[in-house]
């Protein structure tokens, strides 16, 4: 018996799965990045080698508009990019790029700080933590990236001890997924603030409320561009770049397996 050409309800309901379906893809695409044009980077949101490769245009931040420059105490590098821990003196330096709302730059935190923060206490090397700001820009919407990048410029200011502590708990508590603009809410960031004892000072919360930071968050995510960097997380003990990411998710390398990724490249 010959089959009977499909009802017009059940063609409509296939339109409407194969649009579902184009959509997706569409998204999927975009998800996974865009090529280079014109010599600039855009919404690339990939994972190459274990790194989240998360770039885009850089753009002015409505939010840093018409404020005065302000950069926060206990930083260095022209305009205090750099936020630096550990010895001043110490004869080897690791090099930290971070997004805030990057999760394989939280899998890096969440394994590695406590193991970086006591090899540079030990004086093996000095870290020196730098900022990308790009996923606000790249998922095309958000200020999360920006907005915690201001938090830990307040943190900073109230002592190098009570940013390397924020920084664990912004990240112990990070977005799941980047689209997650978690990280843009004023609210959400000084409570996670209650979690690092004596930082919640009226110079913190004037600075997370106010984004008094904001302009030179602007400079912390433009040194990102201006010294081409292409992804993060980026590590990096004296200009050597290291693979810290398991390829496990974004889980990183366990500490020992850091810690002798240090002693192999050290400078001798």
């Amino acid at each position: 018996m010959a089959n009977s050409a499909p009802s017009k309800k059940d063609r409509r309901a296939s339109r409407e799965r194969l649009r579902e379906e184009r959509e997706a893809q569409a998204r999927r695409a975009k998800l996974r990045g865009r090529v280079l044009i014109g010599g600039a980077l855009v919404a690339v949101l990939a994972v190459a080698g274990g790194i989240g490769l998360y770039v885009s245009q850089p753009s002015a931040d409505e939010e840093a508009a018409g404020k005065p420059f302000v950069q926060p105490a206990n930083t260095t590098g022209k305009d205090g990019i750099v936020i630096p821990y550990g010895k001043a003196d110490a004869k080897n330096v690791l090099s930290v790029w971070l997004d805030p709302r990057c999760p394989y730059c939280a899998g890096v935190e969440i394994g590695l700080g406590k193991t970086i923060k006591e090899q540079a206490d030990a004086g093996t090397y000095r870290a020196e933590y730098h900022f990308a700001t790009f996923l606000d820009k790249a998922i095309g919407s958000g200020k999360g990236s920006k907005r915690a990048a201001n938090a830990l410029g307040a943190a900073v200011n109230e002592g190098p001890e009570k940013f390397m502590e924020y920084l664990q708990v912004l990240y112990r508590n990070h977005p799941a997924k980047e689209t997650d603009d978690k990280f843009g809410s004023t609210a959400t960031l000084l409570d996670l603030a209650d979690q690092v004892p004596g930082l919640r000072t009226p110079a913190f919360n004037k600075a997370v409320k106010e984004l008094t930071y904001m302009p030179w968050v602007e400079k912390v995510g433009q040194a990102f561009y201006d010294q081409n960097m292409q992804g993060t997380p980026d590590v990096s003990i004296d200009g050597k770049k290291l693979t810290v990411n398991s390829g496990q998710g974004i889980d990183s390398i366990t500490p020992d397996a850091f810690k002798k990724l240090i002693a192999d490249n050290l400078k001798p």
